[in-house]
């Protein structure tokens, strides 16, 4: 397969053409290690170049058609365009700190032109739910996302909830190698049309650029780039890769594997020189699927202050505590079928030992093995304007900073540098996009509040043994980043443009731990096999046969339905509807005796909070809304079972915002004035619609808020 970057502009219409409709590969997150399926079949591709051609030729006159609705819809609009920036996480009583302090003046700005107000969260207060109530216009019982993952009913066991990937299931067998025989299945789990989707149908232009829950990307009248849960290289959600001199670094047993956020491998020199290979996906071809590995070299330079990376037949030099560009690799599975991805190299020590982290690896924008945009170009196009850019759903590698094997500085560069990455999406697709809408979020402040939130409470139980100087203002100085790109968006607002600054929720410390399950079986309600009282993850060792709730995941409680969970007990209606009444007054107002302070604010029904959607039945039963400072514990979130219901939280990662949601509101900012009581993150979809002049749809149950027209557009309109 020829390097994509040497082909001619003839053969990418040829190639754009063929993959608007069929995907090269796709295997998404279904547990440390899953791999990619490669190849579609020989009569897909054919079949897919066909179609290309057909669409090619009906291209005229959908245009047509689209210019006629465009015009009609436009002409009835109350606005050009609107620009919404979503800055993941933003609290807005942080941000009120601030902006009275003089350090956001380009938020105080809006707000003293439009509004500003806090914007309610769903239940529960979960990004991947709430930017699908963003988008959907409705909650989770109507658009199926609950939490990051969601769980096996026949298993037990966790999935991811927002997306279905698998191999094809025509294949032919030729000894040890696998034939597909057709295409992988790549299938969004979320539910309801997301307000772009409408908005197309109208010829209304959008451009979609990394809204948490887009993937896989959904084909419509626009331009998309997905966010959350795009998986890297090797099938997972973020896993880092570790070469380290000390044997210390590397962990044995249970905590060697991937489920600790990444790889570590002990590797030596032979004189200045090392040589090891990076893990990369399976083998796309053959049955076991092994590991195909990409050799590299590492020798130090004369003066001892550097090391010289070869990989691929390139050279980088590398310094201690610097970031490599973004290098693409290539995997050679066979003949003529390589395997693209990127990642940056960082050294993290270069004195006694030597270490050396290799990021997550990135799915290639230039090259991607799997549809990361809409349309699948549309990545292709983005990384030929400004190189480069992370595309992992997860960019910031939060894990390997609360493992130890990068600092805080190597952190605050991810989350710095991602951040500068997407603005350039933002400030080109505000250029070229003059109508319609343009949407892109920001994850860095939330990522930032997740790893820094300690430097804001001198106590909390994470600053033991660690520095609370260097990065006191790391919070801060995100939110004075993002101020700044807000700065350079109002350079491109003009009279009939509306924009809207929001956040999916707030933010609150996290100083202690629940585990749900400990608390469960000392409330008789969660058993464990041979008498025991603890067991591992993902409830090894739970006895289904006797067991009537259960938790994980970071939103709340399942109930072990009857008929619905493999081995449920507990009967649907009256039984199900009494047991959640006795556990939510069991745990409402539950205190933590060792603090003498309340752990758990509120527990909510789900069947209250939520609209008795068409999803609501198969998923979460209770949401558990904890107190300030209190959070389901690691141990809690991946289902085992420990001796104390509660623990400090002494990681990296030191606030949340999966607690009760009235607790952690979002931010609407606007540079026009909305008028509201209490508007929710779901009113914004159906608000939209409304500013096109499009009817919502009736799946929508947010309401539309009201927004004042400029003085410049009341002085035309009257």
């Amino acid at each position: 397969m020829p390097d994509p970057s040497r082909r001619s502009p003839a053969a990418y219409w040829m190639l754009f053409l063929a993959l608007l409709t069929v995907s090269t590969a796709a295997e998404a997150y279904v547990g440390p290690g899953a791999g990619f399926a490669i190849m579609g079949s020989f009569l897909s591709i054919f079949l897919a170049l066909m179609s290309g051609l057909l669409s090619l030729a009906l291209w005229p006159f959908r245009f047509a058609i689209r210019w006629l609705r465009q015009r009609k819809v436009m002409a009835k609009a109350k606005v050009k365009r609107v620009v919404i920036v979503g800055l993941d996480g933003l609290d807005p009583t942080l941000a009120e700190r601030w902006m009275a302090a003089g350090e956001l003046p380009n938020l105080s700005a809006i707000k003293a032109q439009g509004s500003f107000g806090r914007l309610r969260t769903t239940y529960p207060s979960i990004s991947p739910v709430a930017w699908s109530s963003f988008m959907t216009g409705v909650d989770p019982s109507r658009h199926n996302i609950f939490d990051f993952l969601d769980r096996d009913l026949r298993t037990y066991k966790p999935r991811l909830s927002s997306s279905q990937v698998a191999s094809s299931t025509r294949t032919m067998r030729v000894g040890n190698w696998i034939i597909p025989l057709g295409k992988p299945l790549l299938r969004s789990m979320r539910k309801s049309r997301a307000f772009w989707n409408v908005l197309g149908d109208f010829g209304v232009p959008c451009n979609i650029l990394r809204v948490p829950l887009t993937f896989p990307p959904e084909k419509f009248a626009g331009a998309m780039l997905s966010a959350m849960c795009v998986p890297d290289l090797r099938g997972t959600q973020g896993s880092f890769t570790y070469f380290t001199t000390n044997p210390d670094e590397v962990h044995t047993g249970e905590d060697s594997s991937e489920d600790t956020g990444g790889l570590r491998i002990l590797v030596k020199f032979e004189g200045d020189t090392l040589q090891a290979s990076l893990p990369g996906p399976g083998h796309p071809l053959k049955a076991d699927h092994p590991e195909l590995a990409l050799p590299f070299s590492v020798k130090r330079n004369a003066r001892g202050d550097g090391v010289v990376l070869t990989i691929d037949r390139r050279r980088y030099k590398l310094s201690a505590g610097k970031y490599s560009p973004w290098i693409r690799l290539v995997w050679r599975a066979a003949p003529g079928l390589k395997v693209h991805g990127i990642a940056r190299f960082y050294v993290t020590k270069l004195d006694d030992h030597f270490g050396l982290y290799v990021t997550p690896i990135n799915i290639d924008p230039g090259s991607p093995e799997l549809p990361i945009s809409w349309p699948f170009y549309y990545s292709i196009y983005l990384s030929k304007m400004m190189g480069e850019f992370a595309t992992l759903g997860l960019a910031e590698d939060t894990w390997a900073l609360n493992e130890g094997v990068i600092d805080e500085q190597a952190f605050f560069q991810q989350v710095m540098d991602h951040h500068e990455e997407r603005e350039k999406m933002l400030l080109n697709a505000l250029e070229k996009s003059r109508k319609g809408v343009v949407a892109c979020v920001f994850d860095g402040t939330d990522r930032a509040q997740h790893m820094f939130f300690r430097h804001l409470e001198h106590d909390h139980p994470a600053n033991r043994g660690k520095d609370t100087e260097r990065f006191k203002d790391a919070v801060l100085d995100v939110y004075r980043r993002a101020d700044q790109t807000i700065g350079k968006v109002l350079e491109h607002i003009g009279p009939d443009d509306h924009l809207m600054v929001i956040s999916d929720h707030g933010f609150q410390s996290f100083r202690r731990g629940v585990n749900l399950n400990a608390w469960l079986r000392d409330h008789g309600l969660l058993f464990l096999k041979d008498g025991a009282e603890t067991c591992g993850d993902w409830f090894e060792g739970v006895d289904w046969t006797r067991t009537k709730a259960y938790a994980f995941g970071l939103s709340g409680i399942y109930i072990n339905q009857k008929g619905r969970e493999a081995d449920g007990i507990v009967r649907p209606g009256q039984e199900t509807d009494a047991l959640k009444a006795e556990i939510i007054k069991g745990l409402s107002g539950l205190v933590d005796e060792e603090c003498g302070v309340t752990a758990i604010k509120q527990v909510f029904d789900c069947a209250v909070v939520h609209t008795r959607g068409p999803y609501q039945a198969d998923n979460l039963d209770l949401v558990v809304g904890y107190d300030r400072g209190y959070r389901a514990s690691w141990e809690s979130a991946t289902g085992r079972v420990t001796e104390e219901v509660f623990s400090d939280n002494t990681k990296c990662w030191s606030g949340d915002h999966c607690v009760d949601p009235r607790l952690v509101p979002g931010v609407l900012y606007s540079n026009r004035r909305i008028v509201a009581d209490d508007p929710g993150i779901e009113d914004l979809a159906p608000t939209v619609l409304d500013l096109f002049g499009v009817e919502a749809p009736a799946h929508m149950t947010g309401k539309r808020l009201t927004v004042e027209a400029t003085t410049a557009a009341r002085a035309a309109a009257a």
